[in-house]
Formats: structure tokens, sequence, C-alpha cells
């Protein structure tokens, strides 16, 4: 072992009398709150920059914004993201993010921060699935609008997630109550057959027949209908959605590497990897759903989402 060091630091005296500068081990660390989107991004990020080790830490949004919050002080990551809209404002406000700009972007300019302290680098839209044969059981007619959804044709025929336990229902509902208000989520509810616990249920229970009509997420509305199940995809007059996506650490350690890592995540090469894995990406022309077709729904008012699950289960659920 003794020779070994020796002979280390022999070759390292060699290399700096002839100004050569040993290569450094390059790496970049990643906070990330969506374990199976970060797991394919970093595989196409490892075989385009194989000469940077790439280290992550996965959890969900709340925990990953709070601890990133935490660190500022002391930072251990060069790059959050996979975090919702919501978290990417509060990460900027807290300062935990600095401006970059990647180069190249490929990233429509509604999904950049003006401020360039963040990119968002997909949105996931909310959408019906709406089970043909039922309503043809039923006779009733094709719903074309979310406003179609509180019609007393449709009563106990539509399902949805909970949004005192799913992401999907809170998105969903608190965007109701910012363009409609309160009175159309209780009319609605008035409709209602069952809250799922997942975002999915809802797709569920229109794709076997047991409704008419469930609300859910873009990807499990592709999924149900390429499952050969009897149902339409419908889009509202407008789209509830969540965006994520991810900016900078101020004083991360490595910053050139977290720079590159931005670069790549606001590439055509990314969109390609989440164009399989995501509804709609911000590089247009990749993705489940074309976002010229619809019409984003951008929230009026702040969202808090604890007061506004004590406001559901107060006035809905009468709890």
């Amino acid at each position: 072992m003794l020779i070994d060091s020796l002979k280390a630091l022999g070759l390292a005296a060699a290399l700096a009398t002839l100004g050569v500068t040993p290569s450094l081990a390059r790496e970049v660390v990643l906070y990330n709150a969506s374990d199976s989107v970060n797991t394919a991004l970093v595989a196409a990020f490892k075989k385009a920059h194989p000469e940077i080790e790439v280290k992550f830490v996965s959890g969900s949004t709340g925990p990953i914004t709070e601890r990133a919050i935490a660190e500022k002080g002391k930072p251990q990551a060069d790059v959050v993201y996979l975090v919702n809209n919501v978290a990417l404002e509060q990460l900027k406000q807290a300062g935990v993010f600095e401006p970059y700009a990647p180069k190249d972007s490929k990233i429509a300019p509604a999904f950049r921060d003006p401020d360039d302290f963040y990119n968002k680098y997909f949105a996931t839209t909310m959408c019906m699935v709406v089970n043909k044969d039922r309503l043809a059981q039923k006779k009733l007619p094709m719903p074309t609008t979310w406003e179609d959804l509180i019609k007393p044709v449709y009563v106990k025929e539509i399902a949805l997630p909970s949004p005192l336990k799913s992401g999907t229902g809170g998105a969903i509902l608190t965007t109701f109550v910012d363009a409609f208000g309160w009175p159309f989520v209780e009319n609605l509810n008035e409709n209602v057959y069952q809250y799922s616990d997942g975002g999915s249920g809802g797709a569920a229970l229109a794709g076997a027949g047991e409704v008419a009509i469930g609300l859910t997420f873009d990807t499990t509305c592709f999924e149900t209908k390429s499952s050969g199940k009897p149902v339409d995809i419908v889009y509202g007059r407008i789209t509830p959605n969540v965006s994520e996506g991810g900016g900078l650490v101020a004083g991360g350690p490595n910053p050139a590497e977290g720079k590159i890592f931005l670069d790549f995540m606001a590439s055509e090469e990314a969109a390609q990897v989440l164009g399989k894995v995501v509804g709609a990406t911000a590089v247009p022309g990749h993705g489940l759903v074309d976002l010229t077709q619809i019409t984003l729904w951008q929230m009026r008012r702040p969202v808090d989402i604890a007061a506004f699950r004590r406001d559901f289960a107060s006035r809905i659920l009468k709890q």
C-alpha cells in the first residue's frame, strides 16, 4: 500500500511539473419527485454524457422541496427537478434556484420562467374517459365540456379522484373552483357516484362500464382506450393541468455539470424520452397530447391545497 501511495504521489508530482492537472471525477446530484420519470431521463443522460456520474435522491414533491430549502445554506444538490409548478415557485422565492437559461433550448416559451429560474418540462392534463356503451344503454348524450357534467341527466354517472387523497383530484377540483366557483362543484357532487382514492380510479370505473364518465389524467385516459375498452377521450373547454419542471440550485457542488444536465433537459432528446412517459411535453411535437388542440387553464388565484381540502370536506362531504 505504501509503495502504491508513493507511486501515486510521484505521478501527481510529475504531472504538476509538466503543467498537467489530473482529471477529477465529474458528477451531478439530482433531487427529483418522480422516480420512474427520473430513471428514464437519467439513462438517456448517461448515454449522452458517460463522463458524468449521476447521483440522485427521489421522493415526493413536498419533502424534496422542503429538503432543498433546508439545505440552502449548504446545498447538496445541483438540480431540483420533476417537482410541480407550485413547488417551482416556492423554490424560486426561497432563493434555492439561481437563474440559468439552457443552451439551445427547445422548450416552448410558455413553459419558461420569465426570470430564467426554472423551466417546466411537461404538463399532466386532465380529461374524461367516457364509456360509449353505457351512454347508449342509458340514452345519455356525449359530454363535450366540463359544464355538461352538472346536467341532471348524469346523476350518479360520474367518478373522479378524491382531492383529499389524490393530486389528480386536487388539480381537477381546484381548477373547477377557480374557473366556475364552489356552486359548480356542489352541483357536480350531485352527479358523483364515487370519489376514488387514486388518480386512475374514475377511469377504471368508466372503463368497466360501472359509470358513464370517469375523470382522470392523460396517460390513464390513453391507456384505458388503448386497452380496448369502449371509451372516448374528451377534453373539456378548458383543461385542468399540473406542470412539472426544475432549475439550477444556487451554490450547488457541481454547477458546471448541473448546467449540462439542464441543457439536456431542454433538448429534443429529453423530450423524446418524456414523450413516452408523460402526457404533454414542453417541446412541441412529443407526447400523447397535442397542446395546440387544448387550452391549458392558468390558475387565477394561488391555491392553498390544505385549505381547499378542508373546504371540500366540509362543503361537499359534510364532514
